[in-house]
């Protein structure tokens, strides 16, 4: 078993083999460059060769659909950058900021079409699957960056829906990263569906716990200020929660500080007292911790011994911990 390290070489190796810098146009593969070595956790793309590994020893068969996964993801976030007006990325400029819009939707657009054509080249006998559940978790991420920025113009939103489109939004690409991996490792349709459950709750603990990270983590290791989703009224599982639970002056109140509270110091520390009046940040850390439980649960119940998922559940609880 190799270390999550390791894998993340292996996964950034895989994608310096496709040479984006050197392409031509280089209007159209710079940006993508830029994009691809900006830093990221490669996350998704280890997962998938950890699902492989409890599978397999051999991680050939996975490596170019772990690096399909990992494009498509950046893709999502070019676009996001450009949805979202966002003009930093990982502490650099995003690509629209640094280029310009019709750039970063171009150079969006050819890596959706990258990720597509790796995870084509996968062995001939896990295609039409792996090929399934990629297409399927594509037009899923789309249906949740639209429910997100639904809720945008939405005074109220339910814990239910909030979950429903992070399960969309961020969910099910961690979810088809699993199972892609252990359908590369030649993993039976049961356990590879216990890999994908395992990843939609990891998926779903996550993102509430990114949720917390912004109100309530270490801000030097956050690598940003706090409260940032408070002040653009972003609906998060604390906000959604709160909106819930409160009643009377507190939701007036509540009201008032997303409607009307100009500065922005005020407005974080005010709602923050809110939510903690209200439990709404013990509420979402148990929460997380739930999902990240049923995460290791659905993955010990695939078929392999204990030993073979001693690194993927080394790393789930790691990602626990996370303080970024």
């Amino acid at each position: 078993m190799q270390k999550p390290e390791q894998l993340r070489e292996l996964i950034d190796r895989e994608i310096d083999k496709m040479g984006f810098a050197d392409r031509l146009p280089g209007e159209l593969y710079l940006p993508v460059d830029y994009v691809m070595t900006n830093g990221g956790k490669r996350l998704r793309p280890v997962l998938s060769l950890m699902a492989c590994e409890v599978f397999s020893d051999n991680l050939t068969p996975a490596l170019k659909p772990a690096a399909a996964i990992e494009i498509f993801h950046n893709f999502t976030l070019l676009h996001d950058d450009i949805m979202d007006k966002a003009d930093i990325r990982r502490g650099k400029s995003t690509v629209h900021k640094r280029w310009n819009d019709n750039v970063a939707i171009l150079s969006g657009d050819a890596m959706a079409v990258l990720s597509f054509a790796l995870i084509s080249s996968a062995q001939r006998e896990v295609l039409p699957a792996l090929l399934e559940v990629f297409n399927t978790t594509a037009l899923e991420v789309c249906e949740g960056q639209q429910m997100d920025m639904n809720f945008e113009s939405m005074a109220f939103v339910s814990r239910d829906m909030y979950l429903e489109m992070i399960r969309l939004k961020t969910s099910v690409l961690v979810a088809a990263s699993m199972k892609i991996g252990a359908l590369c490792g030649g993993a039976s349709e049961s356990d590879a569906e216990l890999m994908y459950e395992s990843g939609l709750n990891l998926g779903l603990g996550f993102q509430i716990q990114d949720d917390l990270l912004d109100l309530y983590g270490e801000q030097e290791a956050f690598g940003k200020k706090k409260g940032g989703d408070i002040v653009q009224n972003k609906k998060t599982f604390l906000l959604v929660s709160a909106l819930e639970k409160a009643g009377g002056k507190t939701a007036e109140r509540l009201g008032y500080l997303m409607e009307k509270e100009k500065d922005p110091q005020v407005k974080v520390m005010e709602i923050k007292k809110i939510f903690d009046e209200l439990g709404t940040g013990k509420e979402a850390e148990e929460k997380a911790r739930s999902y990240f439980s049923q995460a290791i649960e659905k993955l010990n119940d695939t078929g392999p011994g204990h030993s073979r998922k001693t690194e993927i559940v080394g790393f789930i609880k790691k990602v626990m911990e996370r303080k970024t």
